[in-house]
């Protein structure tokens, strides 16, 4: 057990050595400030602005900006879209692939766009080369891009004195991409391939397996086959099993996964090269590999909490928001650990079955990579659904029921445990105007938050922000659940079925992508409603951040007096973390006990 807490230390301390100085780093680019790469990169910079016609001076209303973040992003869904239903024809497809139908295409059009990569598909066998690099990976940096653009405009909105302008979306597009993303995963990139990622552009290899097995018709493995090569024939308990079929080779994916997985980690995108994800031993070979990826799910989340408290000119501000987010991951990361260590009483059956961790991993193991156990395996969960990511390296669907509810209720809170690039931290600003607002009412004092006036404009768009995921999520599932056809899709009934359900609204909800792998989610019902919750909440709480980052940079800046409520205190990360569960986590409860948490009780019972 020590060594499990040993393990769980480690990679949170070199998360937040690695996130400090890269948040500085990450200020000064996006205050146009010189670094170590500025000769190089900043004419790369003014080239794109040259050939885009942008003006590098421009400084946009919050609507304006806004507009430009929705007809970019409306852009690249359609272009994604296309190419899609479109690759066919295209070049770089080796495996020669079909075109993706519509409301599929359109499903991941939509999740590659909103940052979630939410994938009703296995990725090897789907999408193209092309596909996947000139349509996935774009959209991979450019809606984490614009993540990080949005925050930056609510970082001026604090800053600036009465003024309107918020800055250029495409000046804080382009140094995001230029100076941090293209850096950033070309270096994670070449660790990967130093680890073992491929990285190629070949086709698929069929490889002779070791051994033959058995699958029916519907393609499942007949477990306890005997199988004789020469008669081609199989038989279970010496009875014939008729129209079996015997395989001897398989299929191995190739191509530019190393790339793509640093992608997708730094950027909270997810999905996976990979139909398995980072489970697969091509996508995340081992533990060396398995780190990097680790770390890279929360890199740039825990670093732009310390980017904002730089650049807002209060670093204990930073550190607040800091410890607010990760006192919550903590939590669920000891949560998940314990519940996943301890397993169920139907996994022990009474003591018959060891699942101590002496001489083995014990536990919980089903679903899990052997090479990774359950200590690695809870701690990318955790940091997955905390960073809106979506990538895994064990089977959610396997997990204990509170070991499984937890990940599921990060998402359900809305991306505000550090979440994705930008839109965590600007999602958990929301809840702490709406924590100084309470808290102001409390005490009879005017609510303010880093010397700007919290008035009743603010507010209705801060709810609005908050409640955006809840009201989704929930609705998106109460409809799913009341459609039989959904039934159909489902890998387990009763309190687990809808679970599976729960949890794949909440994925999307959370803009995070990750899923119980048993859930059918490739219908044209399921397709769509996932789809249109996935753009409600990206794009309603953008739009909210921006109307509230341009009210606040046109007021004045208010002193600070011996009244002033403190905003960078213990008591006040307390008064967070509490306005964010009772929004978030209570909202929840009657669908979790439903679901996670009548499951847990009818195992205890």
């Amino acid at each position: 057990m020590s060594a499990a807490v040993a393990q769980y230390i480690l990679y949170v301390v070199v998360l937040v050595l690695l996130g400090i100085p890269l948040g500085t780093y990450i200020g000064k680019v996006m205050n146009g400030e010189r670094t170590l790469l500025s000769k190089v990169l900043t004419p790369c910079e003014n080239a794109v602005y040259k050939v885009m016609r942008v003006d590098k001076n421009e400084d946009m209303s919050w609507k304006k900006y806004a507009v430009c973040v929705l007809v970019f992003s409306g852009i690249g869904l359609l272009f994604v879209f296309l190419l899609q239903l479109l690759q066919a024809f295209l070049p770089a497809n080796p495996q020669g692939l079909d075109n993706v139908k519509w409301d599929l295409a359109l499903n991941t059009a939509i999740s590659f766009v909103t940052n979630t990569n939410w994938q009703a598909y296995s990725g090897e066998s789907t999408l193209s080369y092309l596909s996947q690099a000139l349509g996935l990976t774009v959209q991979n940096f450019v809606s984490a891009a614009t993540g990080i653009a949005v925050l930056f405009a609510m970082i001026r909105g604090f800053t600036k004195i009465k003024e309107k302008g918020l800055g250029s979306f495409w000046v804080d597009l382009t140094r995001t991409v230029i100076h941090v993303l293209i850096p950033l995963n070309l270096v994670i990139a070449l660790a990967l391939v130093g680890g073992g990622v491929i990285q190629n552009l070949k086709p698929a290899e069929e490889v002779k397996l070791v051994e033959p097995i058995a699958v029916t018709q519907e393609g499942e493995i007949i477990e306890d086959a005997d199988i004789d090569l020469n008669k081609n024939l199989v038989t279970v308990d010496d009875k014939i099993v008729e129209d079996a079929e015997i395989v001897t080779e398989g299929f191995v994916p190739m191509g530019p996964a190393a790339s793509q997985v640093a992608i997708k980690q730094t950027g909270t995108n997810g999905g996976g090269y990979m139909g398995v994800n980072s489970a697969h031993p091509l996508e995340n070979p081992n533990a060396f590999t398995n780190l990097i990826e680790i770390i890279s799910l929360l890199l740039i989340p825990v670093a732009l909490c310390f980017t904002f408290g730089r650049n807002v000119k209060n670093r204990k501000q930073g550190a607040a928001i800091f410890m607010a987010m990760f006192l919550c991951m903590a939590v669920s990361l000891a949560v998940v650990g314990y519940n996943e260590q301890a397993a169920t009483p139907q996994l022990a059956q009474d003591g018959a079955v060891n699942i101590s961790m002496i001489d083995q991993a014990g536990g919980n193991m089903e679903g899990k990579e052997s090479r990774f156990g359950i200590t690695t395996s809870s701690t990318w969960a955790v940091f997955t659904t905390s960073a809106s990511n979506g990538s895994v390296n064990s089977m959610h669907d396997s997990y204990t029921p509170i070991g499984g509810m937890i990940p599921m209720l990060l998402m359900m809170l809305g991306e505000v445990v550090f979440g994705g690039t930008g839109c965590g931290l600007y999602g958990m600003l929301a809840f702490a105007i709406l924590t100084v607002f309470i808290a102001g009412l409390m005490v009879g004092r005017t609510p303010e938050f880093l010397g700007k006036k919290i008035e009743p404009y603010e507010m209705k768009w801060a709810v609005m922000v908050c409640l955006a995921t809840p009201i989704a999520i929930l609705i998106g599932s109460g409809l799913a659940a009341a459609v039989p056809e959904v039934a159909d899709s489902l890998n387990n009934s009763g309190a687990h079925g809808l679970s599976e359900v729960l949890y794949a609204y909440s994925s999307a909800g959370g803009n995070n992508g990750s899923a119980f792998a048993g859930f059918n989610a490739d219908t044209v019902f399921l397709n769509i409603t996932i789809g249109l919750v996935m753009l409600f909440v990206r794009f309603l709480p953008v739009i909210g951040t921006l109307a509230i980052a341009g009210s606040l940079g046109q007021k004045k800046r208010i002193a600070v007096t011996a009244g002033t409520l403190s905003t960078t205190n213990g008591m006040f990360v307390f008064l967070l973390i509490m306005i964010v569960l009772l929004v978030g986590a209570l909202s929840f409860f009657p669908a979790l006990a439903l679901g996670p948490i009548a499951e847990f009780v009818s195992n205890v019972l």
